[in-house]
């Protein structure tokens, strides 16, 4: 038997948990989908036997998504930062998010179509921004003027 991790990411969605773990199951390293819990009566987000929670991991953080109803929205003020190697990575995982239903936004971060926030992040920024001085205020600078992040143009503002 499995035991409950001491601390687990809960996500509110208003019914499509189980669509969004499958996704990040099937985009990410590391991530899976595990239990599926079905509503023992009805709740003020659905009815009885509906999908109530779904326990899954993004890039080993554990994690639930709660079937709540619409009495909660996501915001930016939660997001999962993906490092990413290259711009092979950064492409990938932002296409990802953005081509299923998603939205771009500014700084490397975007939403998924449930209106989760990601920060799609590579290394070499953030390496960059904990230089600090001169290098940072460079990539900084030119990072402020992305939406996805350009690894070539972070690195050519390192240089200077």
């Amino acid at each position: 038997m499995n035991k409950q991790p001491k601390n687990t990411v809960c996500l509110w969605y208003e019914k499509d948990a189980l669509a969004a773990a499958e996704f990040y199951a099937a985009t990410f390293p590391d991530s899976s989908l595990g239990k599926v819990f079905h509503a023992p009566t009805d709740f003020p987000g659905g009815k009885k036997g509906d999908v109530l929670t779904v326990e899954f991991t993004v890039c080993g953080i554990p994690c639930i998504g709660l079937n709540g109803g619409s009495f909660f929205k996501q915001s930016e003020a939660f997001s999962f930062q993906i490092a990413t190697d290259d711009q092979e990575e950064t492409d990938k995982y932002w296409n990802a998010i953005v081509g299923n239903g998603g939205q771009e936004s500014q700084c490397g971060w975007c939403k998924d179509k449930w209106g989760v926030s990601w920060q799609i992040t590579p290394r070499v920024l953030t390496e960059a921004l904990a230089i600090g001085g001169d290098e940072a205020k460079r990539a900084f600078e030119v990072m402020m003027k992305m939406k996805k992040i350009d690894v070539a143009a972070i690195v050519a503002a390192r240089r200077g």
